[in-house]
């Protein structure tokens, strides 16, 4: 693997000069709060021991799309770190086991910051990530990215709630005890009586509910019960490429009625409906033959060979990534819809996201530069690039706290 070590001097001179004397984007880009509210980084921290502390360069083998200098080098403040977890069976012996890796993950990330304190630390508040910001150290939050690992204990909740863990994806590519996904059939027809409490309880503790991945019943019902704002933090919009992971209009703009913000996927597919590949269906098409529905395989050795196989065959014929213009033209879409105040970025970093111009965190001030030369003000692009999405947890938390 080419890594780097870490260069602190050499990196801050250069983020120095940047500031002072580069493009007028690039001054822009590093002198707001930059928040990504979603990458899935720390499963390269538990399955290939990735060590976020050093500089990985950009396109070479397992180099992943984040780490912590790369972060500084792309102008990234705070990242949604996501504690994931595929969808498997729903028995209680599996939620416990989930649950215990779930928390490995966790411990994971702690250790990371840990050893790597100079350049990130764990936040929990809004007013950390500034206060980082300011410090030049990244903050790094705690996502969920399926609520599989809750099972059907509600305490479970406030175990992660107290783990760190700032929002829950409510559930994944499967169907779950909470809710129906937007990626499989109904089961529940939108929040399970379960889920219901566990959006409550989320209201509770001041954890932030993420919408992306469920189903359009489920989101209707998540906007019904819920007290506070919510956020979708890695979905795009249905009307531009018609995606089941993407929101409709009518989502989206009811999602800002609510105070809430969508982040905007830069999984290219959720972006601009790819072009038809036949060799490469073909050979989806075989592993799935081999291998079966990916979501019913129980065998963790197995899904990591089927991981692998689809991978190799996204390496050898790949797609033709959507570019930054194409996730701009989203951007446009959700301001023209729902106004300024309601968009944000989740990348989906390490997690399928990238795109032709920004396929990894070093890029991130590209999508800058065209929201600059399409019109957008500083003040509009600290709302997209982070002010949006900590105004609703700001919310979150105060609506908690009003609760009593």
């Amino acid at each position: 693997m080419n890594q780097i070590p870490r260069y602190s001097i050499f990196l801050s001179l250069t983020l120095l000069l940047a500031c002072t004397s580069g493009p007028s984007w690039k001054r822009l880009h590093t002198g707001i709060l930059t928040v990504d509210t979603h990458c899935d980084t720390p499963m390269k921290l538990v399955r290939h021991n990735f060590d976020m502390g050093m500089y990985h360069a950009p396109g070479a083998e397992g180099s992943g799309q984040i780490d912590f200098p790369r972060m500084k080098e792309g102008g990234l403040d705070a990242e949604f770190f996501a504690v994931f977890t595929g969808q498997g069976p729903r028995t209680k012996e599996r939620h416990e086991k989930i649950k215990q890796f779930a928390d490995e993950i966790i411990d994971s990330l702690e250790a990371a910051c840990a050893r790597y304190s100079d350049m990130a630390e764990i936040a929990v508040t809004p007013a950390q990530a500034y206060k980082l910001e300011k410090q030049g150290r990244i903050a790094a939050f705690i996502g969920m990215e399926n609520g599989y690992p809750i099972g059907t204990d509600l305490a479970n909740v406030a175990h992660f709630y107290n783990r760190g863990v700032r929002y829950i994806t409510l559930c994944h590519n499967g169907n779950n005890e909470i809710c129906d996904s937007s990626t499989d059939d109904p089961e529940w027809d939108g929040l399970s009586p379960f889920g219901e409490k566990v959006v409550k309880e989320m209201n509770r503790l001041g954890m932030i509910i993420d919408v992306s991945h469920v189903s359009d019943s489920t989101f209707y019902d998540v906007i019904r019960l819920s007290e506070a704002p919510v956020i979708a933090s890695h979905s795009s919009c249905r009307a531009l490429c018609d995606h089941p992971r993407d929101m409709t209009d009518d989502m989206i703009q009811t999602l800002a009625e609510h105070g809430g913000v969508i982040q905007l996927c830069l999984v290219s597919s959720f972006v601009k409906t790819p072009k038809p590949n036949k060799q490469r269906d073909a050979a989806f098409d075989s592993l799935r033959n081999k291998y079966g529905d990916y979501t019913t395989i129980k065998d963790e050795t197995l899904k990591e060979t089927y991981r692998n196989a689809y991978y190799a065959v996204m390496k050898k014929y790949p797609r033709e990534l959507a570019t930054v213009k194409d996730l701009a033209d989203h951007v446009d879409h959700v301001v023209q819809l729902a106004g300024i105040d309601h968009v944000g970025i989740g990348s989906d970093f390490d997690g399928g996201g990238g795109l032709d111009g920004c396929n990894d965190v070093t890029e991130f001030p590209n999508i800058t530069k065209e929201l600059i030369r399409r019109g957008y003000s500083k003040t509009d692009i600290e709302k997209i690039w982070g002010k949006n999405v900590m105004r609703v947890f700001s919310k979150v938390i105060e609506t908690s706290k009003n609760r009593g």
